[in-house]
This record gives C-alpha cells, structure tokens and sequence, in this order.
C-alpha cells in the first residue's frame, strides 16, 4: 500500500485553484524602497564615497588568506550562485510540478524571471564597466568604465533570482515563509562568499542582491503576459496533436465491395505464389529444354499419352 508521501507526487487529476500573486500596497512599498536602495548604491559607487573606501579594505584585508580553511568549501558553495547549474535544477523541479498541475506557469515564471535578469544585470554591468578586485589598478578608485562587467554582482542577483522562484510558486503560506527563509540563506551566503575570494567588492554584492529582489518584486506584473502564452502554448500542442491522430486514421477514400482490399497509406506488396516452377525431366544434351506448351514444331505430351503416333497403354 502507497503511503501519502508516494500519492502527492502522482499527477492530480484536475488542475489545481492556484492563487497568482498580485501587486499589492506591501508589494509596491518593497519595489519602492528597494529601487532607492538600488540607486543609492549606484550613486555612492559613481561618487567613489565611503562604500568605495570599504570596498578596498575588504579587498586589502584578502579574507581567503585570513580563513584559508574555508576556500575548499566555499569554492563549492558559491557555484549555488552560477546561472547553469543552478537553472538545469530549478527547471527539474518546476518541469515535474508543471507536469503533475497541468500547467506552464512554473516553467514560464522561470523563464521570465531569468530573461529580466539578463537584460537589466547585462546592461548595468556593460554601461558601468567595473573592474573586480583582481584587475583593480588604483587603491582607492572605484574602477568604473574601464571595461569591466562586475558591478553589480550576477552570482549573487541569480541566487536571489532562482532559488527566490521556489518562494514566488509556493502554494501555501507556510511553504513560502520556509522557501523564503531558505532561498535569502542562500543567495546571502553566495554574495558572502564571492566577496571572500576576492572576485567581487562588497558594493557589487549589495547591488547583486536588490537587481535580484526587484525582479522577484515585479512578476506580478508579467502574470497576464505569462498567461496569455501559456494558452497559445497549449492551443499550438492540441492542434499538432489533432494533426498527427488525423494522419494516424485510416479513412478509405473510395467505397470498396464487400470483402475486397481496403486502400491504405501504404502499397500493398503482389501476392507470390508459394507453389514452385515446374521443370521438365529428361532433356537430350545440345537440345532446348521443353516448356509447358511443347517445344518447337512437336505437340505438348499430355497426361494421358505418350509419343505422337503410339496409342495410350490401356489397364486390360
């Protein structure tokens, strides 16, 4: 006998009532004060203030010599944040939960999230060109537009982003407070850990980390969008099922008599008679072989005779 835990992962029968999040006024409020977090980061980074200054101790201080113990580990712990790995596993995940709702909402939702990432990370990390603390040249410089593309962090604005996703497609309350819990663990640790290997300043983190909250803030905003794709989606897939079950059938085109072939998409293969050639016994040397018609300018013998101009043997 199944137990409940093997029932859940059975495919429900029915797709569930799923309740979409909606931009609500504690929605906006967080989109709000996290785009004055964002841009006040941006500012203190283009006026080289006192986070620029942290920056360079941080990096001074080289916190992988400080905690050499560590870098093993670590070095495992920040691929949590790599757009690869960490997408092939969500997208396992959301695949089977689309599968078993009957529905593209979790796949889409993915999708989105990630494609807002890489055009609003893409073009702050391109327009700023910032240097990481590896190819710094100055102390005390902010390293901007010089060809850089480390401002602001993309480990860490993707760890917010694709483990924050589980939290945005909880069902329940309970499952969104625990997955929210986990996923800000997670995407804190990976921004952490970049800054101890020294391949981003404390500065890129902090950015990393609300470019990944607004795009987890604004997909409501993308619901309805989502959603008129997810039916076109599936209107295409019935359609092209209809189609290959309409090649499948096998519709005669004209009226056949009772009993006789039915035409088909295939030719039917002649019938080969099973039965073997005859051959004629006793052909003389340098002569044809006779046929069943008799060879040229001879009558055929026939069964109940033999050599022309003898009578057939009688049983008497």
């Amino acid at each position: 006998m199944r137990t409940d835990i093997f029932a859940r992962l059975d495919r429900e029968p029915e797709p569930p009532k799923i309740e979409v999040p909606r931009m609500t006024r504690t929605r906006l409020a967080l989109f709000g004060g996290t785009s004055a977090f964002y841009l006040a980061i941006v500012v203190a980074v283009l006026l080289s203030t006192w986070l620029v200054t942290l920056d360079w101790k941080i990096m001074l201080f080289r916190p992988y010599q400080q905690w050499p113990e560590l870098h093993a580990f670590l070095d495992y712990y920040v691929v949590l944040g790599q757009r690869g790995p960490t997408a092939v596993m969500v997208a396992a995940w959301l695949g089977w939960r689309s599968w078993r709702q009957h529905t593209l909402r979790p796949l889409l939702c993915l999708g989105a999230a990630l494609l807002l990432l890489n055009v609003t990370v893409g073009a702050v990390k391109l327009g700023l060109g910032r240097l990481g603390p590896h190819y710094a040249t100055e102390i005390g410089s902010a390293e901007l537009f010089a060809g850089g593309d480390i401002f602001p962090s993309g480990h860490t604005a993707n760890a917010v982003v694709t483990w924050g996703i589980l939290a945005y497609l909880a069902t329940t309350p309970r499952a969104r407070r625990y997955l929210s819990a986990l996923s800000a663990v997670v995407a804190l640790g990976v921004g952490l850990t970049t800054v101890y290997l020294g391949t981003h300043w404390l500065s890129d983190v902090l950015l990393g980390w609300a470019a990944g909250l607004l795009i987890l803030l604004a997909l409501p905003w993308c619901e309805p969008v989502l959603a008129v794709a997810e039916s076109w989606i599936l209107a295409a897939r019935d359609r092209v099922r209809e189609r290959l079950r309409d090649r499948r059938r096998l519709v005669p085109s004209l009226p056949v008599a009772s009993g006789g072939p039915r035409p088909g998409f295939f030719p039917q293969r002649p019938a080969v008679s099973e039965e073997p050639a005859r051959e004629t016994a006793g052909v003389a040397a340098g002569r044809a072989p006779a046929t069943r018609t008799g060879v040229a300018g001879r009558a055929p013998a026939t069964r109940t005779g033999v050599a022309a101009g003898r009578a057939p043997a009688t049983r008497g």
